[in-house]
């Protein structure tokens, strides 16, 4: 008789926490492989709620094999240009995304993360697929079943069970127990505004000053996604209703169009979080339940590859588990492709983060003119490999 673990792949329900981008993208890609999914998801909608993201050229070679990188492009804005500023507008480094794109025949795109989410939701499976209203809240694995407790008192089973309910994931608590998050020192706000006229389409830039960023990313749909960043103790908060009053005094004097975007930037649109990771694992699976996205590997923004990460670890994810043999052999093929390169991204971006965060006069002047010194084609280089080593 075959046992459970090593029944056959197509008659596999996987049972995924959390309709995060990487949520829904594994609950794609196992549709597209024949496999049943069930999202289960704490919000009662999927409203149009976040801000920007960029879809860079990994996460979308890996989009391309479940054949949403077309529907995702679609919903976006194409980069051209990457840019380092600093706040006069002067230039540290320019790097032409553009050429790379068509290099590789891979685009890079930006969007609203509620278009990119509302994109894979709709390529998720049938209605039933995506249950909203119920966040998974504990799970009992007995070898052969998963049973996800939910927060409306009801239980559900499946063969496994995937926690991509994000940075203070309930999965990720019940495999590892509690685990401290890691502040990083900034805290972070991200706005959408209806003002694409005061930027050069394609063009994508990040500004450093002392001890603050400022992100600018044209997203289509006429839209606007900018983003700063400050050293600030944790926990700080804005008195209310002035989080724009607050952004613009702090940045006051740096190059146009900051003011402009802020000043178009409904109070609404803006969301204020501090910026936290874990320090990387070594192991995210253990039986028949693994994590996936930030769940997984919590990490901060500065290069821009959270979301990317994940739509990465949910297609490699859902290949493991379309593959023949044990559930426990397809999680484990999953953290051997997985573990490395997401974990290196971990570490980078907090390093990338931390230098861009500098405060100090001269530590600014030294790192600056380092950039400037690199060599354009040795970024683009760098960006070629992250996209040819996709997982």
């Amino acid at each position: 008789m075959t046992s459970p673990s090593a029944a056959s792949p197509s008659r596999r329900h996987v049972l995924i926490a959390g309709a995060g981008i990487g949520g829904l993208t594994l609950a794609c890609a196992l549709h597209r492989a024949g496999l049943r999914a069930t999202v289960l998801e704490r919000a009662d909608a999927l409203r149009q709620v976040g801000a920007g993201l960029i879809v860079q050229m990994n996460a979308a070679l890996a989009l391309r094999r479940i054949g949403l990188c077309d529907a995702v492009v679609a919903e976006g804005a194409r980069a051209e240009q990457s840019l380092i500023l600093v706040p006069s507008g002067a230039r540290i480094t320019t790097v032409d995304v553009g050429a790379l794109q068509r290099e590789l025949d891979t685009p890079m795109v930006a969007m609203h993360r509620a278009r990119l989410q509302a994109v894979l939701h709709a390529h998720a499976g049938p209605p039933e697929a995506v249950r909203l209203g119920v966040a998974v809240t504990g799970f009992q694995d007995d070898g052969a079943r998963v049973t996800a407790s939910l927060s409306d008192g009801t239980t559900v089973s499946g063969d496994v069970l995937v926690g991509a309910d994000g940075l203070r994931s309930a999965v990720r608590t019940g495999l590892l127990g509690e685990q401290p998050t890691r502040y990083s020192g900034y805290t972070s706000w991200r706005g959408v505004c209806p003002a694409a006229h005061l930027v050069p389409p394609g063009r994508f830039s990040e500004t450093w000053g002392p001890g603050a960023r400022f992100g600018i990313v044209p997203i289509g749909h006429g839209e606007v996604y900018w983003y700063a960043t400050l050293n600030a103790p944790m926990g700080t908060e804005d008195a209310p209703g002035q989080t724009l009053a607050v952004l613009r005094e702090r940045f006051a004097g740096w190059h146009a169009p900051i003011a402009d975007l802020l000043a178009a930037t409904p109070p609404e649109r803006v969301l204020r979080t501090d910026i936290h990771d874990r320090p990387p694992l070594a192991r995210w699976s253990r039986g028949r339940v693994t994590l996936l996205g930030d769940a997984a590997h919590p990490m901060t923004p500065n290069l821009g590859q959270g979301g990317c990460q994940a739509i990465e670890d949910a297609v490699v994810l859902s290949e493991c588990l379309a593959a023949p043999g044990p559930v426990e052999d397809a999680l484990r093929a999953y953290e051997a492709r997985r573990v490395t390169r997401a974990n290196q991204m971990v570490v980078r971006s907090r390093q990338v983060g931390r230098m861009g965060q500098w405060e100090n006069p001269a530590a600014r002047f030294v790192r600056d003119a380092m950039f400037r010194l690199i060599p354009t084609r040795m970024a683009v280089h760098q960006m070629r490999n992250l996209v040819l080593s996709t997982s």
